[in-house]
């Protein structure tokens, strides 16, 4: 058994395995497993999408004989003053293969001149899972913020550098990694899916 997860991003894999160890079962990303398949992310919420993606690789390790756990997550940044943008087209925002840099720069042009009381927003995780047997799991946790003023920070990827923490003072890209699985929300959805997944393996 494996637990596949459906993303080929190092820095996310990177997050996972730390939050997830303590498994006896390898994790790994599913490019790292062969699985190749494309899955349209025709949903209208993150845990709708996670789960299109959870089921379709699934499907693919059952056919080929393998009895994996399989998990997907779908996760974006909602900003309240831009009616929840870009929200579950965070990663497809101005375009996939478009740098987080002129993605972050895009969002802080929109944000130009919106006081501080306006600029709230949150990070969203949804976590699906389909164990060997077909039951199927979830996990969904949060993160609350601001959107900064200017891009911070080097620890982070995609829009921590324009996320501010106002109890950290600082946005999530300029804390250790270590603090920011602990807080981050997909830390928190990956932490719940341990608990889930550690029941259900009794």
């Amino acid at each position: 058994m494996r637990i596949i997860f459906a993303t080929g991003n190092k820095g996310k894999m990177n997050e996972i395995r730390e939050i997830m160890s303590g498994f006896d079962i390898p994790i790994l990303s599913m490019r790292e497993a062969g699985v190749e398949t494309e899955v349209e992310e025709t949903g209208t919420t993150f845990l709708e999408n996670s789960f299109l993606k959870a089921r379709a690789i699934a499907a693919v390790c059952k056919s080929k004989g393998y009895e994996d756990i399989v998990l997907a997550d779908d996760s974006g940044l909602e900003i309240d003053h831009l009616n929840k943008e870009p929200g579950i087209y965070s990663a497809r925002y101005l375009g996939e293969d478009t740098p987080y840099s002129i993605k972050n720069a895009n969002l802080l042009d929109r944000m130009q001149g919106v006081p501080d009381n306006e600029r709230s927003a949150r990070f969203v995780c949804a976590v699906a899972g389909v164990l060997p047997d077909g039951r199927e799991v979830s996990s969904v946790a949060t993160i609350e913020g601001r959107v900064a003023y200017e891009e911070k920070g080097e620890n982070g990827f995609g829009y921590d550098p324009i996320f501010f923490l106002p109890e950290y003072g600082c946005t999530s890209a300029e804390i250790s990694p270590e603090e920011k699985n602990k807080i981050s929300h997909r830390g928190k959805a990956l932490a719940r899916m341990k608990e889930i997944l550690s029941r259900e393996l009794r």
